[in-house]
């Protein structure tokens, strides 16, 4: 089979607590959770139909095209996906509500004819994934509804610029050992209701989108177009990880 040396962008995310939940439940939550990838791919300029997307089970592996900017799988896709989400449970039952640990990495990678993407890149990504620090973030923050990790790598070519609507001060670096891989990555809370809030000025829900700055912890009130009305937080809560 032959296969092309790529440089991809990588996007992992899984569902925390689906096991437990009963086919249906998890049928239903996964179908969210492939539709609020979609509209947030889309939204965010990258076309979900040449993705190439590998099915976890309880969460998905998404390999972006070739020369897809990095800075495009973090903003506005975070965050919008996030929104997405918490509108969904707002209106779910507790079986059906998602919340979602999140990593992106990107490196070269064996893509095969088929499809097929193989290398080490993905092996950093599933590590980042199943990272304690994603894990603990979730687990000290009920009301957040993802989290976060970037590979040191990802932060220096798509974070630490500042470019426009990803700010480096909402990232915190942590440390990840699991199994055979021991590295810094960087973490990254979108905002949530509860306490305690990300340090910043006070809501201001009659701004628009246009008067937010990236990293504040303004929210803004969004109609979604289908009756469904949904908080989108540009600010941040940043849990740091043991040193």
């Amino acid at each position: 089979m032959e296969e092309v040396r790529e440089y991809r962008a990588l996007f992992a995310v899984d569902i925390v607590g689906s096991s437990g939940r009963g086919d249906v439940a998890l049928e239903q939550i996964r179908q969210v959770l492939s539709a609020a990838l979609h509209a947030s791919f889309t939204r965010g300029g990258v076309d979900w139909d040449d993705c190439l997307r590998h099915d976890l089970g309880d969460g998905m592996r998404i390999v972006a095209p070739a020369g897809t900017p990095e800075t495009s799988l973090i903003h506005p896709l975070v965050h919008e996906l996030t929104a997405r989400l918490r509108a969904h449970n707002l209106l779910a039952g507790k079986p059906t509500r998602i919340r979602l640990r999140m990593a992106l990495h990107a490196g070269s990678v064996r893509v095969g004819r088929d499809g097929t993407v193989s290398g080490r890149p993905l092996e950093v990504l599933a590590r980042l994934l199943d990272a304690e620090p994603v894990r603990a973030a979730l687990a000290q923050a009920p009301d957040a509804t993802t989290a976060l990790l970037v590979s040191e790598h990802f932060h220096e070519t798509a974070v630490c610029q500042g470019r426009p609507g990803i700010d480096p001060a909402a990232f915190r670096r942590v440390d990840v050992r699991e199994k055979e891989f021991a590295a810094s990555a960087w973490l990254h809370v979108p905002a949530y209701d509860g306490a305690p809030q990300a340090t910043g000025a006070a809501p201001d829900r009659t701004a628009s989108d246009a008067d937010a700055p990236a990293g504040n912890t303004k929210m803004i009130s969004r109609a979604s177009g289908h009756g469904v009305i949904y908080a989108l937080g540009n600010g941040t809560m940043n849990i740091g990880g043991k040193k």
